[in-house]
This record gives structure tokens, sequence and C-alpha cells, in this order.
């Protein structure tokens, strides 16, 4: 079998092979091999892609019928249009984004963002892990956050092979705030940006805070606007997309 037979055989991984072109035992061999590199390539790191969405999640139309009939959601969503949340299937992206945004305003962390891009390419632990944390504060990042960056990167291996796909919300987050940097927060803006899980509401988020004392001045404290959130249970994720675009130009993205 030549390679591009090979390379064929394996695009075909699903089909029914012919009996007449039943592959040799080495053959076999290197296709197994070949789909094995597949599933644990870093961009496939144990299988991790699978589970971690990209593009609309499956549950977004469910939930604009949901909370398109409760009189606060429909307006915001009649307001800002259907098109919302979209996953770009990169966990560790998403956490390097959300670390870059602690406490600062969506404006100034996408120029920050945007200039961390500029200095690391593609945001892979090996390309973050070229760059000391000198080189990374001189992008506006901190020196903590810098700090906290880097050591992601370190431990990437053991943050990533995590069976999130099967794994509980409260296991999920013990999983992620085990790693210094990562807080309450950072791993709700994960399960909201990279893994799209659809009820998931963010009680220390200012933002959310503010929007919801926008729309109810009655709301004084984090604890009320946690339990007005309730409300929009079981879809409190695209609640926290459509309450973050009452604040920002611009839509917020991790």
């Amino acid at each position: 079998m030549n390679e591009q037979q090979l390379t064929l055989a394996c695009s075909r991984q699903h089909e029914p092979i012919q009996c007449g072109l039943l592959p040799s035992t080495a053959t076999s061999a290197i296709i197994g091999l070949a789909w094995l590199w597949h599933r644990t390539s870093p961009q496939n790191l144990c299988g991790c892609s699978d589970i971690m969405h990209v593009g609309i999640p499956d549950w977004w139309g469910d939930g604009l019928a949901h909370l398109g009939q409760d009189p606060i959601m429909g307006k915001l969503i009649e307001e800002y249009g259907e098109d919302g949340l979209k996953g770009k299937g990169d966990l560790f992206n998403t956490l390097i984004r959300s670390i870059v945004g602690q406490q600062i305003s969506v404006i100034a962390a996408e120029s920050i963002w945007n200039r961390f891009l500029n200095l690391v390419g593609d945001v892979k632990p090996d390309n973050v892990l070229k760059f000391t944390k000198e080189e990374i504060a001189s992008c506006g990042i901190t020196r903590p956050k810098s700090g906290y960056i880097l050591g992601l990167a370190q431990s990437s291996k053991e943050l990533l092979e995590f069976p999130f796909d099967s794994s509980s919300l409260e296991e999920i987050r013990k999983h992620l705030i085990q790693f210094k940097g990562i807080g309450p927060w950072t791993a709700e803006m994960v399960m909201i940006f990279s893994l799209c899980l659809p009820d998931i509401y963010s009680p220390k988020d200012i933002g959310l805070v503010n929007a919801i004392k926008k729309l109810n001045p009655s709301v004084t404290t984090m604890d009320e606007a946690e339990e007005m959130a309730k409300q929009w249970s079981p879809y409190r994720t695209m609640a926290c997309w459509y309450l973050w675009r009452i604040l920002d130009p611009i839509p917020v993205e991790y």
C-alpha cells in the first residue's frame, strides 16, 4: 500500500473495507497509530475537543424560544438579535483570555488581548512558554496574571486531561480552581464560553450585577441579583450574554 492509499484508508476509517482490499497486519498497525495520533494530538488532547463546542451551542434555539417568553429577556433578544454566544472549541485559549480580562473593562481587556496575540501568536501552551513573565507583562498584563498564565501553560496537561463531558458542574469547578490564577469567576467563564453549558450564572460578575440593577432598580446587592437571575434558568448562560450586552458596546468574548 503506497502513501496515497494509506491516507485514503485513514480518512475512511468508518467505511467498510472491501474483502479484496484487506490491509496487511503492518498496514493495519500503521492505520491504528495514525488514528491514535489524531485522537491525542494537541488539538485533540484527551479527546477534549470533542466536548469543547465550536459555534452556536446546540441548545441556543431552545433557549431563545424559552427566554423569548420572558418579559425582560424577550425585549433584550428583540433589541440585540438572536445571534449570540459562539464557542471557539479551545479551553486553554478561553482560560487565558479570561485571566487577562479579570477585573478590567471589556474594552481594556480586548486591547490587552490583541497585544498578547501579537506577542505569542496561536495561544497554545508551547507558544506561551517561549516567553518570560516580563515579556508577557509588557502587553499590559499585570505581573501576577503573567505568572498565572505561565503556570497554566506549564500545567496544561494536568489542566486539560480531565473528563469535562462526564463531570458535574461542581466537579468541573473544583478541578479548575485548584490551579493558581483560576477562581470561581474564571471557572464560570470557561463553563460559559468554552464548555458552553446552558445554565451558568456568575454571581460575582460586576457587569451582570450592574445590568440586573439597571433592569430592576429595586435590586441592590449581588445576592438579590443572583436571586433574580434564577427566573432565567435553565438558560442562565444565555441570560448572561444578553445582560452583558446592556453595558458593553461590543459582545463579551472569552
